[in-house]
């Protein structure tokens, strides 16, 4: 199991480094200058010039890379050339909310997939299988935005259950805030629960047909002990992988979510730091957002070795 982690561990640092080249060098090749934008496009040449020294924007690329790197090592991401707030400082901010935003619809994505699943896998061929994917069909393709619409339409338009947007904060109270984060979670949820769903149903199916299954129903297993006991392990593992790549998305794609709900999170800050070219706020952004991809995909490879020790033996 040690080699097993060593390896992955080196995988997983090699990929941030390579993920942070690209990203660097991405927004390095963009058209624009962020002194310009600041300034306003009446200032006077010499004036950008000097904020443009002012923020470090005068610096070879290289050297810009490397004090990018060596303050990402340290915490220290700079300041915001827009917010002129420590960009540590906003993204810890908005993290307050779209994590626990990404958590909800995570919950809602897992417990509706695998009840769905499980059902229609269980189900096959019969009138709850057909009912269920076709429901799971239409969630995908269904657009969250569109949903999330559709949401503040009936739940606070019509009924007034719930505001149509913006947060009140934690300091309101903890069932406050997760009331105002509960239909951004819905319809970020409706999506993926609908996608991994369809992939927990063929996951099942296909342990089923499997020749332990058969022998453990001629042993006289239940069809309910059978599926618990033994198919619903085996099956987890792209399960798993799809729930990893999922919550990484959700923690990305909470920018449309967030801007329809105009919800203060990290998408949001995205979305304004473009508008604004901040650079320095969309380069760390973005690099968060690229880690906690790669640190999630980790975890699901650790996971992997837990659940099947066979992964692990075939890659020792």
């Amino acid at each position: 199991m040690g080699l097993f982690l060593f390896k992955r561990l080196g995988t997983l640092l090699a990929t941030l480094l390579g993920a942070s080249v690209v990203i660097f060098l991405v927004l390095e090749i963009l058209p624009g200058n962020a002194a310009q934008i600041l300034m306003g496009p009446d200032a006077s040449p010499e004036a950008v010039q000097a904020l443009a020294a002012k923020l470090g924007l005068d610096l070879p690329p290289m050297t810009r890379y490397w004090q990018w790197l060596g303050g990402l090592l340290v915490g220290d991401l700079g300041v915001s050339y827009s917010y002129s707030t420590p960009v540590l400082e906003l993204v810890l901010e908005r993290l307050a909310l779209t994590v626990p935003l990404a958590l909800m619809a995570m919950t809602f994505t897992t417990v509706l997939a695998l009840v769905t699943g499980i059902y229609a896998a269980s189900h096959h061929n019969r009138a709850g299988d057909v009912g269920m994917m076709s429901l799971a069909q239409i969630g995908i393709a269904v657009p969250n935005f569109w949903f999330a619409i559709l949401l503040i339409l009936l739940f606070s338009v019509q009924l007034q259950w719930f505001s149509a947007g913006g947060f009140p904060g934690w300091d309101e109270g903890v069932l406050q805030g997760l009331k105002s984060l509960l239909l951004p979670a819905i319809s970020l949820a409706v999506v993926q629960s609908a996608i991994l769903a369809r992939i927990t149903r063929s996951a099942l199916l296909e342990v089923l047909r499997e020749d332990f299954v058969r022998t453990a129903r001629a042993k006289g297993l239940s069809p309910r002990a059978t599926l618990w006991g033994h198919v619903l392990r085996n099956a987890m593992i792209p399960v798993i992988t799809v729930m990893g790549l999922q919550f990484a998305n959700l923690l990305a794609g909470t920018i449309v979510v967030e801007n329809v709900f105009y919800l203060p999170g990290l998408g949001r800050l995205i979305f304004q730091a473009i508008s604004n070219r901040d650079l320095i706020v969309v380069r760390n952004c973005v690099m968060l957002l690229a880690a906690m991809v790669i640190v999630v995909n980790f975890v699901v490879d650790v996971l992997y070795a837990v659940i099947d020790p066979r992964v692990k033996a075939s890659d020792i």
